[in-house]
């Protein structure tokens, strides 16, 4: 308690003011003899206060840095990041033993002086004068929290610097901070506020996280000389950081002991019980906490993605300087959209298929039609940044604005954009146009971007693999995803309709840059990531509702309890109609085209393959009403320098690998165990009034082709009423794979395979 006496008071408060004094003309630092706060009671006590003109400063207490936890759709724990190991808890929480603990050796009069302990300050400054420097501290909890909390706010390392400077200026801002300190809470409260604050070395900030890291328990559970331990640890963390070897540890166990003999000097506990303690080992086990997403074990690639949008999203801070600092500060509980059961699936068929080994890497994004949820985000490698494990340090699945890299070239996949254009401008499932094996533009105005330049060249031609022509329809077209069939349809349709198609569904390049608005556009010259791809898709998927990827859905703040919820984002981009159009054409892929031999998934399901030229990547993007998800596959390294062609991937040899290779058979393998269970949902039948049969376009009229030989005339593309019906059970139309290409190196619009059209590298 105070000092009863308010003259006994007044004077020893009139000895520290003269002390000073002579400190001061003797030039001794005063900021050395770590001057206390003023405190007791009755006029004498203010009258010395005035003298050092000290009255309470209201202390700006920011949040204290804590984890902030990412949780999974079912509520389960997947990842935490921090910058400060760090978990606020109440007093209630914390041992008894711990908190007398750390008073008896920080300061054992805490609950008996004011803000300001006269008997300890003047103990410390008389030795500080005697040693001419600084042999002994004054500083009471309070004290020693408002330096905490000014350390802790300070963004700069000047700042920093500035917290911990011996001067006397900032131990009478202390001063006058801890008053204000004392005034407004409890002692109880003050000396939880410092035990959440306080570093305790090996990385732990806090009782809580010092308690979990040295011992492995939560700071409720601490024993006698685990309490010892940690109260020893807070004087000098540094020379006492277990982490640091022998010494440091063999320094912190005599810290300990010292602990154990001053409580036991001030009774806090008995000599036998001080000995006890002091025989037993120090105990340290080291018990890292995980932090970012390379220490999750189930969804590294997603956690990137959630950690990125924290970090560049608007809605979790209005400039980067917020966001990271919010992110710094943390103590937030993150909700996402993370669906275990299909990470789960998405991982287990990219292993089966792919190895962390192989130079060509496996990327898998689902995501919910409707909603644009991601439910999962996988890749053949690990998330790392160990070569020898095969780990990669960024993430494939995204683009370069969360985490990933350029991407890859998303090669006929993009055919589905110019088909949807084509049902757009009004064409009926049974029109075509008939083409040879090649094709060149007629003019360098047959093809005009979206600023209205011209984009063809008569001088270039597109060829089919196995030179396959003839009549060709929406559905055959797109079943035997024929190169001279769908540069020809973009020409009708128009190039700049077709990338506003595109644009509508989210389709932007992986790097950020503009779309490449050039005549193989159709053929997926853009380089792209699978969960933009898979977006697209899942705009079709919904009826042509196009959802923006979300993978948070509420961010709670531990220390307001405020919470933000975050819902779709979600617009009508194609008609319903249309995109139901569009669905069952591509419904047929699996049993009339290029995915004929992998088969479908047992219930209704559509894709698109997609194979680059020379092989450099290959694709599968496909949907059922309930999911969609998209696969690319190549080498990091840089696609268009290595391709995919006599490699090893999985322990099974390829000539080429095409989208119905690797990437159609992980696809088919993650939809069937990720939908298990799911009632399977039909899509929505065609208007037959608006896109059945044919119009204009059904007869097979020849267009001019450089060789006539070339021309195919194994079908006439021609389709009744009857097929358009049920169009992936329709006419056993052989299969046309693999998917043909433009001639190596020849790639118009400056974009040269060989060249700066890869993937980047590692």
């Amino acid at each position: 308690m105070p000092d009863a006496n308010p003259m006994r008071s007044h004077a020893r408060l009139t000895g520290v003011v003269r002390l000073l004094g002579a400190a001061a003309a003797a030039g001794v630092l005063v900021a050395a003899i770590a001057l206390p706060a003023v405190g007791g009671s009755g006029a004498a006590v203010v009258s010395a206060a005035d003298e050092l003109n000290l009255r309470p400063m209201e202390l700006e207490e920011p949040p204290l840095p804590q984890a902030s936890t990412v949780y999974d759709a079912k509520g389960k724990r997947i990842a935490q990041f921090f910058a400060e190991d760090r978990k606020v808890v109440r007093l209630d929480q914390i041992s008894e033993i711990m908190r007398k603990s750390i008073v008896a050796i920080e300061d054992d009069r805490f609950y008996q002086h004011g803000a300001i302990d006269i008997e300890g300050t003047v103990r410390a400054l008389a030795k500080n004068l005697g040693s001419g420097g600084v042999s002994q501290g004054g500083s009471s909890i309070t004290q020693q929290y408002v330096k905490q909390v000014l350390l802790n706010s300070a963004d700069t390392e000047e700042g920093k610097e500035k917290a911990l400077e011996a001067s006397y200026a900032r131990k009478l801002n202390e001063l006058r901070y801890a008053m204000s300190v004392e005034k407004k809470y409890t002692k109880d409260e003050i000396l939880a506020k410092y035990l959440n604050i306080v570093y305790f070395g090996a990385g732990a900030n806090g009782v809580e996280a010092a308690a979990r890291r040295f011992f492995g328990v939560s700071a409720a559970r601490l024993t006698l000389p685990q309490a010892a331990t940690l109260a020893g640890a807070v004087q000098n963390p540094n020379t006492t950081n277990p982490e640091a070897g022998a010494k440091a540890r063999k320094a912190l166990l005599a810290r300990r002991n010292t602990v154990l003999d001053r409580m036991a000097q001030l009774k806090v506990i008995t000599p036998e019980e001080a000995a006890e303690a002091k025989a037993t080992k120090l105990g340290y086990k080291g018990i890292s906490q995980p932090n970012g997403c390379q220490a999750t074990v189930s969804a590294p690639f997603f956690c990137e993605y959630v950690r990125y949008e924290l970090l560049t999203n608007k809605a979790f801070g209005k400039t980067p300087r917020a966001r990271q600092e919010a992110f710094r500060r943390g103590g937030l509980r993150i909700y996402t959209t993370l669906d275990p059961k299909a990470q789960a699936a998405a991982d287990k068929a990219i292993k089966r298929l792919v190895r962390p080994s192989d130079r060509a890497l496996a990327s898998e994004a689902l995501v919910e039609p409707g909603t644009g949820m991601i439910r999962a985000m996988a890749s053949s490698r690990p998330f790392g940044s160990d070569a020898k494990k095969h780990e990669i340090s960024y993430n494939p699945v995204a683009d370069m604005k969360h985490g990933g890299l350029i991407g890859f070239q998303a090669g006929s996949t993009f055919k589905t954009f110019t088909l949807l254009t084509a049902l757009k401008k009004g064409m009926k499932i049974g029109d075509g146009i008939s083409v040879g094996g090649s094709y060149t533009a007629p003019s360098t105005s047959a093809f005009k971007d979206c600023k209205g330049n011209n984009m063809g060249i008569p001088s270039w031609a597109v060829t089919n693999d196995e030179g396959t022509g003839g009549f060709k329809t929406l559905a055959t077209g797109t079943w035997g995803s024929v190169n001279t069939f769908f540069v020809a349809l973009e020409q009708r349709v128009g190039l700049c309709e077709t990338v506003e198609t595109a644009k509508s569904l989210g389709i932007r390049r992986a790097d950020g840059n503009p779309l490449h608005e050039v005549e193989t556009f159709t053929l997926g010259i853009n380089e792209m990531d699978p969960l933009t791809v898979s977006a697209a898709y899942a705009g079709i998927a919904a009826r042509g509702k196009y959802c923006v990827p979300l993978a948070i859905t509420k961010v709670t703040d531990v220390a307001t309890g405020r919470s933000t919820s975050f819902a779709p984002q979600c617009r009508q981009a194609i008609e319903a109609p249309v995109a139901d159009a569009a669905a069952n054409v591509l419904s047929g892929v699996f049993t009339q085209g290029t995915m004929r031999g992998v088969g479908g998934i047992g219930r209704p399901a559509a894709g698109k393959t997609g194979t680059t030229d020379g092989y450099a990547s290959a694709w599968f993007a496909g949907f059922t009403p309930d999911l969609a998800g998209a696969v690319s596959i190549g080498d990091p390294r840089g696609s268009q320098r290595y391709k995919l062609t006599g490699i090893t991937i999985g322990g099974q040899y390829f000539g080429s690998v095409q989208g119905a290779s690797l990437p159609g058979p992980i696809w088919k393998d993650t939809m069937l165990a990720a939908l298990k269970g799911t009632p399977a949902t039909p899509f929505t039948a065609v208007d037959q009034d608006r896109f059945g049969g044919c119009g204009s376009s059904c007869a097979p009229v020849r267009r001019q082709t450089p060789d006539d030989d070339d021309q195919a005339p194994e079908d006439d593309g021609v389709i009744d009423d009857t097929q358009i019906a049920d169009l992936p059970g329709g006419g056993a139309l052989p299969t046309t794979t693999p998917e043909g290409t433009a001639p190596e190196g020849t790639v118009p619009g400056g974009l040269v395979p060989d060249g700066t059209g890869g993937a980047g590298t590692e």
